[in-house]
């Protein structure tokens, strides 16, 4: 697959519509109004995207082949597959971590670090992606979307970021 569907696409897409909403609302109302409330809101949904983007990998390495279906002569290659999928695996959990903790930072600190901590993991699913992209681990009509709604991300929150601090 070189493409991704359209619909995929589309979704994509119109998943960045909370974060530009948010982000516009945060920018345009003064520190009075409902700001706060909306930060905290980025906050929830860039977790909940956050987590998702780990989710992407566990279905990736759940419908990888299983090993009892392949010829005893690939076995190399089984092995190789199955240390992929686990570290697919344990790579996918970590971008829901990083969502949770970006959560909870609200609760002792200031919001904005949670912005941050936010920011972070997108940046750091997307290194992430783009070496799986080299080896050939992910399909390679992903990336580019993934470049795209990262680098939309990161504005986002970068702009509440500066916006927020001045």
């Amino acid at each position: 697959m070189t493409r991704l569907p359209l619909l995929a696409t589309v979704l994509g897409l119109g998943g960045l519509l909370p974060f530009l909403g948010c982000t516009v609302a945060i920018l345009i109302f003064p520190s009075h109004a409902p700001a706060p409330r909306l930060v905290l809101a980025l906050i929830d949904y860039g977790a909940v995207i956050l987590s998702f983007l780990g989710a992407v990998h566990w279905g990736l390495a759940l419908v990888a082949s299983p090993p009892d279906l392949l010829a005893p002569a690939e076995g190399s290659v089984v092995r190789a597959q199955l240390r992929v999928d686990r570290v697919r695996l344990a790579l996918g959990v970590l971008p829901a971590l990083i969502g949770w903790a970006a959560l909870l930072v609200p609760l002792v600190a200031s919001p904005l670090l949670g912005l941050v901590l936010l920011a972070l993991g997108f940046l750091g699913v997307l290194l992430v992606e783009a070496r799986a992209a080299r080896t050939g681990a992910i399909p390679p009509g992903y990336l580019p979307l993934r470049v795209l709604l990262t680098a939309v991300v990161l504005l986002c929150l970068l702009a509440v970021l500066i916006g927020r601090a001045v």
